[in-house]
């Protein structure tokens, strides 16, 4: 009998740690929790999980994923800009703010540059455009629940 591998219509357990490409470790479950999810329920990218599809229970590997299998491009249309007088802080670039979206729920957003009263707060994802590195360790993978078999 075969070892289960990783595909639609399965669960995964597995700790990963995502990289910028030349090393700068963004997230990890490495020495935590690890994450437990089922292909396609939203919980990972495509790209990623595409990325995992073939692996099965105790695999290690390191994936490159480009930024259209990731976080895709930064679109110049999520930098909105903004009057000084909105923001009650010291702002400056790189200072990353919580704004509510119209659902009230928290989008973060960056400053990106100040140019005299106008602000312009990127609201693009933080990894949009980065080249990642996806590693990950394998530690179970299941039928998922309610799939057909």
């Amino acid at each position: 009998m075969s070892e289960l591998t990783i595909s639609a219509d399965t669960q995964v357990t597995l700790h990963f740690a995502i990289s910028l490409k030349g090393g700068h470790e963004v997230d990890s479950t490495f020495n935590k929790t690890p994450a437990t999810f089922v292909v396609g329920d939203g919980n990972l990218l495509p790209g990623f999980e595409q990325a995992l599809f073939g692996l099965k229970s105790g695999d290690e590997a390191s994936l490159d994923i480009a930024p259209h299998q990731g976080f895709g491009q930064p679109n110049p249309d999520n930098v909105q800009r903004m009057s000084r007088a909105t923001f009650d802080e010291d702002l400056s670039p790189g200072l990353m703010l919580s704004f509510a979206d119209a659902n009230g729920s928290e989008l973060p957003g960056v400053v990106d540059r100040i140019d005299g009263d106008d602000v312009y707060v990127d609201f693009n994802h933080p990894l949009a455009g980065r080249d990642l590195v996806f590693k990950v360790a394998i530690l179970a993978v299941n039928p998922a629940p309610n799939a057909v078999q």
